[in-house]
């Protein structure tokens, strides 16, 4: 794993443009929160390819902008310099290394010939059923992104707005919900086949 502190959006977009995958942390220096941030990016499992950039915006001023950063700590996982889903708030060294490892998973899966319908699933950290469902798609090769909902107080209130409920695990299969794991719902809306 490298990491390396940018010090503007121009450096951070040479060294990310020809990087596959990488994620950039946006921290303020004298901020718990992004202390614990950064603790826990630190204890991440060694992943040898992976590049993770660093910022803090209280010096640099024009990355946070370029990606619509308006809090930190914010990890920002970016696909050839463009952003591609977010983590925000100090989450476990756990949380960050599943986040990551997920992330870099859905790209290994990402030029796969079968077209998928978007999936969007929505968690906390604390929820076994969330991880029952995470793990029954990645078993069958269905790319998603993960929305800590603990964490990203809009996105709970998205979510509730979308199927009346609080309650996780929910996913949002090509726009309709599913709240619990309904393993035969899910498998019927991704065209899973009953075996798995």
């Amino acid at each position: 794993m490298e990491t390396k502190q940018v010090n503007s959006l121009h450096q951070l977009l040479e060294s990310a443009k020809a990087k596959e995958r990488s994620f950039l942390l946006f921290y303020k220096d004298s901020s718990d929160s992004s202390l614990c941030a950064l603790n826990s990016l630190s204890q991440i499992e060694n992943q040898e390819e992976l590049t993770i950039f660093t910022v803090d915006v209280n010096t640099v001023k024009d990355i946070h902008p370029h990606y619509a950063i308006s809090s930190v700590p914010t990890l920002l996982e970016l696909g050839f310099g463009q952003a591609k889903n977010m983590l925000k708030g100090c989450n476990k060294p756990e949380q960050v290394n599943a986040w990551i490892k997920n992330a870099l998973y859905s790209a290994a899966v990402e030029n796969s010939d079968k077209p998928q319908k978007s999936v969007i699933v929505y968690t906390t950290p604390s929820c076994p059923w969330c991880t029952t469902l995470k793990n029954h798609l990645r078993q069958n090769g269905i790319r998603y992104e993960e929305i800590d909902v603990a964490s990203d107080t809009n996105a709970a209130e998205e979510m509730t707005r979308k199927s009346g409920q609080r309650g996780v695990p929910q996913c949002e299969i090509g726009g309709e919900m599913i709240v619990g794991f309904d393993k035969t719902k899910i498998n019927r809306l991704l065209d899973i086949s009953k075996g798995n």
